[in-house]
């Protein structure tokens, strides 16, 4: 059996989901909703970690706090902070969320998944990685890696 990379995380309990605060109905048939960080959260919350049996948010890796979105500009931004600064799985862990977010999102957003400052080990690395389209594509046609993508996707409530 391979050993684990963090074989005692902290695990949280999953929190309330958070009442939106309400918004102005939309004025004329075809104007959309904006979309926030609490909507961006509450489809990655429940990603499940490659390594250990829950969620990102129960291993506190993602939280609203660190998600940033301009709806006008059609701009997402999320830092994700892994469970240790060598985590080996960070990569695999960023492209969960990103491709989960492009499933998700209307195209005209623009995604970036970057690991908080200071949170990894090869921070620079893992971001130019996740940032990057073809690398992207690639990982995404490799069957291991998509297969690994799938099953930490299969929890979540929106379709894949």
């Amino acid at each position: 059996m391979a050993t684990l990379i963090n074989p005692n995380p902290v695990v949280l309990d999953r929190r309330a989901t958070p009442v939106r605060p309400e918004r102005e109905a939309a004025g004329e048939e075809g104007d959309r909703e904006p979309i926030d960080a609490l909507e961006i959260f509450e489809h990655i919350r429940d990603i499940q970690d490659p390594e250990h049996p829950y969620s990102l948010e129960q291993l506190n890796v993602v939280s609203e706090s660190l998600i940033s979105v301009q709806d006008d500009a059609g701009a997402v931004q999320v830092q994700f902070t892994p469970t240790v600064q060598h985590c080996s799985m960070a990569t695999l862990i960023g492209l969960c969320i990103r491709v989960k977010l492009l499933r998700a999102l209307p195209p005209r957003f623009k995604v970036d998944i970057a690991v908080s400052p200071g949170g990894h080990a090869s921070e620079a690395a893992v971001n130019k990685q996740l940032n990057d389209k073809e690398r992207v594509a690639a990982a995404l046609e490799n069957p291991n890696l998509a297969g690994m993508v799938a099953r930490c996707l299969a929890g979540t409530s929106a379709p894949m």
